[in-house]
Parts: structure tokens; sequence; C-alpha cells
């Protein structure tokens, strides 16, 4: 995993409803952990733009459903400030699910993504259809 150049807002916190937008099955992802995240006690972990977490399926096909998963958040609600000062925010939360290798689960990425998770994950932004 990469370092990214900008420093991204974190807008997605511990117990968020955010939407799948690949195309494996899962619809709605309910966020139990963030990877990497080190805080101060009783503070709600929070993650953004190209952040690994852990998640449960909360709505989805039969397959998926209440699975644990990891997923890389492509999208937020929450403006972040990019390095040439450029203000980036997206309509939705939104995540894709990926194996323990970082790579993507599903072979389609729906909507947009942000240019900081390709620069992380070059595999992602291989299946991504647009990136911002």
């Amino acid at each position: 995993m990469k370092a990214i150049k900008s420093r991204i807002t974190k807008g997605i916190t511990i117990g968020s409803i955010i939407n799948c937008t690949d195309n494996t099955g899962a619809k709605k992802l309910n966020v139990i952990s963030v990877f990497g995240y080190k805080g101060r006690r009783r503070r709600r972990a929070s993650g953004g733009i190209a952040n690994k977490i852990k998640c449960s399926v909360r709505a989805g096909t039969v397959k998926w459903r209440k699975q644990v998963v990891d997923a890389i958040i492509v999208r937020q609600k929450k403006e972040f400030r990019r390095p040439n000062g450029l203000r980036v925010q997206f309509e939705d939360n939104a995540a894709i699910l990926v194996n323990p290798k970082n790579e993507p689960v599903g072979s389609q990425i729906k909507g947009p993504i942000a240019k900081e998770v390709t620069e992380r994950f070059l595999s992602i932004g291989k299946i991504a259809s647009v990136v911002v």
C-alpha cells in the first residue's frame, strides 16, 4: 500500500452505513473498524478516501448477507482538499470489496472513484470506469 499525497478529511465513522459500488452482489455495508487507525481512548475510529475498512454486509444477495468483509472507501460526502487547492466531494459514501491482498473482488466499479484510490491501489484503478 502506497502513501497518498493529499491529506484526506476522515468522513466515515464506525457504524456508518455505506453503499457497495461494485458488481459482487453486496449493496449496503456497515463499517466495523478502520485498518491502521490509532486514536484516543473512547474516540470513534474514522476513515476517508483510500482507507481500508472492515465491514459487515447488511443488504445484498443471500451469499453476501451477514458476511464480514474487507473494503476500500472510494467515495465520501465529506469534502477533502487536494494539494493543488481543489476541494472534492461526492454525492454518496461508497466502498468496494477487496480480498486480503487488496485486490478487488468484483470485476466492475459503478460510478466515479477518487484518483487517490488509484494512486494507492493500482489494481482498483484498472477496473474503474471513471476516475475523478
